[in-house]
């Protein structure tokens, strides 16, 4: 079954709150219980040391799958775990069936650490496009939500972006220098230069959150892991900043941008990064 827009806009109308009970649950069931009581055998590492999975990613993860393709008969879901497991999962983006992308702890280092700079991450998209977000900070109490076109708001609230102050320096959120490759490294020494200010960043999924709240003025990541992006890019988006690659082109969940990419608090902010980007290349 292959819903169209007009299904996803009544959908999104009737079950959005649906959703939003989702995602609490699944915090509430399969990752705030195991937050600072993680037992070793746990904890696994995926590709290294600074990739790590535990079992609260893995069971909230399952947890959605069940629960969001009830919501949404046709549906299907891409995340984080299941692409672990098989990479060939990750295509259904580029499908023609709404799709749901999911990171169910973003931030699972900081999870696994006791920090609560985590979130779980929700984004359904179809052709491409990311229709609705939805950003929960269980340790922080923090729920975010956007529908592409009705704005986004925190725990109820209405989320501005606005503009960073003329004059001060932009604070800015980067990706670590271990996850870049040599040319993306090359790229972000653009950004070391007067009235900047970086710092490696933390989950990303709060990074937006900081941006649409106008908490952080952008940031430069190297990466296209949908489910570290959908959400939060549409968080941004609605709240009234921009996002651009390094090519001068909005970022794709699709795939295929021109990195590093950044997201940022107004259009004039983002295309100011990507200039030094683009001079550090």
């Amino acid at each position: 079954m292959i819903v169209d827009i007009e299904t996803i806009d009544e959908f999104l109308t009737h079950r959005t709150s649906d959703v939003e009970e989702a995602v609490r649950q699944a915090a509430a069931i399969e990752i705030m219980p195991r937050f600072r009581q993680l037992a070793a055998h746990e904890i696994d590492q995926k590709t290294g040391p600074h990739d790590l999975v535990t079992d609260a990613d893995r069971k909230a993860e399952q947890y959605l799958t069940e629960a969001l393709t009830a919501l949404l008969p046709g549906s299907v879901v891409v995340g984080e775990e299941a692409v672990h497991a098989d990479p060939a999962t990750y295509d259904a983006i580029r499908g023609t069936a709404p799709v749901w992308i999911v990171d169910p702890v973003d931030g699972t280092r900081q999870f696994v650490h006791g920090d609560p700079g985590f979130c779980t991450l929700v984004a359904l998209a179809l052709d491409g496009v990311v229709h609705a977000s939805w950003t929960f900070a269980p340790a922080r109490d923090e729920f975010a939500t956007a529908i592409r076109g009705r704005g986004a708001v925190l725990d109820g609230a209405p989320l501005r972006s606005g503009s960073p102050v003329p004059g001060r320096d932009l604070d800015i959120a980067t990706s670590h220098p271990d996850y870049t490759t040599d040319e993306q490294k090359h790229a972000l020494l653009g950004l070391r230069t007067e009235g900047v200010v970086t710092r490696p960043c933390g989950s990303a999924g709060l990074e937006y959150l900081a941006i649409a709240r106008g908490e952080l003025d952008a940031t430069a990541f190297s990466w296209e892991a949908a489910w570290d992006h959908a959400a939060g890019l549409l968080l941004v988006e609605e709240a009234g900043g921009a996002h651009l690659t390094l090519a001068g082109e909005p970022f794709r969940i699709t795939g295929g941008n021109a990195l590093p990419f950044t997201a940022a608090r107004d259009a004039a902010t983002a295309r100011r990064v990507v200039e030094l980007l683009a001079a550090g290349a």
